[in-house]
C-alpha cells in the first residue's frame, strides 16, 4: 500500500459502515466498569468476599446451632470450644455460636439502618445547600455547623438515657447525628458539579431545579456518596458494640458483641475464647467494610476509570 492510498478519504458507504459497526459495539456502562475495576483490585474483592461471608453468616448462623442464643445451661458453663459447641460457653452455659451470629446481626441491623437513614438525610440536606443559591446555603451551612460542634457520642448517651436502651433507640440517636458528614461530602461535590458544562446547558435548554438534580447532580456525585456510606456503617457498627459495652445499648437477654465483650473481660485470664469470639467478629466485620471503601474510594475515583 503506498502513501497515496493510506490517505485517500472514504467513501459515502465505507463510512455508513463505519458507523454501523461503532453502533453494533456494546456499551460498557459505569457500573460494569466499576465491577470489572473492583474485580481486579484484591483488597477491595477480599474485603467484599468477607463482608458477604459475615453477612451471610449473620442471617444463618443462629440456625446452624441446636441453641438459643438465651438458652442457659449452667452445667456446662465456660466450656472450651468443642464438638458441641463451637465457639464454647460463657458463665451462664449459653452457645457462643449462637450468640455471636445473632450479635453479629444485630450490629449490621444497626449499621444498614443507620446509614440508609444517613444517606437519605444527609444526600437531599448537601445537594439542596449546595444547588439552591447562596442565601439559602448560607443558612443551611450554619446550621449544619451547629449540629457538627454537638459531640455525638455525648449526644447519643444522653439521648438513650432519656429515651431508653435498646435496638431503635441506637438507630435513631446514630441517624440524628450521623447525616452531618454525609451532607458535607455531598454539598462540596455539589459545589463541583453545577459548574460543569453539561449542567449549565441544561440551565440554558431550560430544565428545572429538580431535573437537573435527579439527572446531572446525585448521579455523578454517586462514587463519593458510596465511599462515604461505606465508611459509615463499619462507624455505626463500632457505636452500636461500644454503647453495649457500656450497658446503654442491647440489653440482656438479648445478644450483643459489644455486651460480650464485657462480660468476658473478667474472665480474659482463664477462658480467653470467651472474649476472642466477639472481638474477632467485630474486627472482620470493621475490616472488610474498610477495605471495601477504600477500593470503591479508588474505583470511582474519574481519574482510575478508564
Amino acid at each position: 500500500m503506498n502513501t497515496e492510498e493510506l490517505f485517500t478519504p472514504l467513501t459515502c458507504l465505507e463510512r455508513a459502515a463505519l458507523l454501523d459497526e461503532k453502533a453494533e459495539m456494546p456499551s460498557i456502562s459505569p457500573l460494569r466498569l466499576a465491577w470489572g475495576q473492583l474485580v481486579k483490585k484484591k483488597s477491595a474483592l477480599l474485603g467484599l468476599s468477607l463482608l458477604i461471608l459475615l453477612m451471610i453468616m449473620a442471617i444463618i448462623g443462629p440456625y446452624l446451632s441446636p441453641y438459643k442464643y438465651y438458652e442457659i445451661n449452667l452445667p456446662l458453663r465456660n466450656q472450651p470450644p468443642c464438638r458441641n459447641y463451637w465457639f464454647g460457653t460463657d458463665d451462664l452455659g449459653r452457645d457462643l455460636f449462637t450468640r455471636c451470629w445473632w450479635g453479629a446481626r444485630i450490629s449490621f441491623f444497626v449499621g444498614i439502618s443507620a446509614s440508609t437513614i444517613d444517606l437519605i438525610i444527609g444526600v437531599l440536606y448537601g445537594v439542596c445547600a449546595g444547588f439552591l443559591g447562596k442565601k439559602i446555603e448560607m443558612r443551611m451551612m450554619r446550621m449544619l455547623d451547629i449540629f457538627y460542634s454537638i459531640p455525638y457520642l455525648l449526644f447519643i448517651i444522653l439521648l438513650i438515657t432519656v429515651i431508653g436502651s435498646g435496638v431503635f433507640t441506637i438507630i435513631l440517636s446514630l441517624a440524628l447525628i450521623g447525616w452531618v458528614n454525609m451532607a458535607r461530602i455531598v454539598r462540596s461535590q455539589i459545589l463541583q458539579i453545577k459548574q460543569q458544562g453539561y449542567v449549565q446547558a441544561a440551565f440554558a435548554l431550560g430544565a428545572t431545579r429538580w431535573h437537573i438534580m435527579r439527572k446531572h447532580l446525585i448521579p455523578n456525585a454517586v462514587g463519593s456518596i458510596m465511599v462515604t456510606l461505606t465508611l459509615t456503617v463499619p462507624w455505626a457498627i463500632f457505636v452500636e458494640a461500644f454503647l453495649s459495652f457500656l450497658g446503654l445499648g442491647v440489653q440482656a437477654p438479648t445478644a450483643s458483641l459489644g455486651m460480650m465483650i464485657h462480660d468476658s473481660l473478667y474472665a480474659i485470664r482463664y477462658y480467653p475464647w470467651r472474649l476472642i469470639v466477639p472481638a474477632s467478629c467485630i474486627s472482620l466485620s470493621l475490616l472488610s467494610l474498610n477495605l471495601l471503601a477504600e477500593g470503591l474510594r479508588e474505583i470511582l475515583n474519574p481519574r482510575h476509570m478508564q
